[in-house]
């Protein structure tokens, strides 16, 4: 239960931040952008949301079923628009991987240096 209210109260105050910033960026990013800090800084201890997250991990499909029937339900509006959706999920994707393997080799440096 404590793991919940920890990912919970991250995720209303990503929100509430999202909000004065005029959702310029989604307040669940924001909330596990602070979730993640705080794990770094060691204000929250992995080990009380770690059972929380391992449920949630192994049922993410069932996040992804809303979504989906979503897209199925719009096929029309997609397929007008293919070339640009395609494209964004190609460039957003090379960001994505450009962005995490930057972050992970600096972590990985700052682990090195402390060890």
């Amino acid at each position: 239960m404590k793991g919940i209210l920890i990912l919970l109260s991250y995720l209303i105050v990503g929100e509430g931040i999202s909000m004065l910033i005029n959702h310029f960026v989604p307040g669940n990013v924001i909330g596990m952008v602070l979730l993640f800090a705080s794990l770094q800084a060691k204000i929250v201890k992995p080990e009380s949301v770690e059972k929380v997250s391992e449920f949630l991990t192994k049922n993410m499909t069932i996040m992804f079923l809303p979504p989906s029937i979503g897209l199925i339900a719009s096929y029309k509006i997609l397929g007008n628009n293919i070339v640009t959706i395609v494209l964004a999920i190609v460039v957003s994707t090379m960001l994505v991987l450009a962005v995490v393997g930057r972050l992970m080799d600096k972590l990985d440096k700052t682990d090195e240096s402390n060890n």
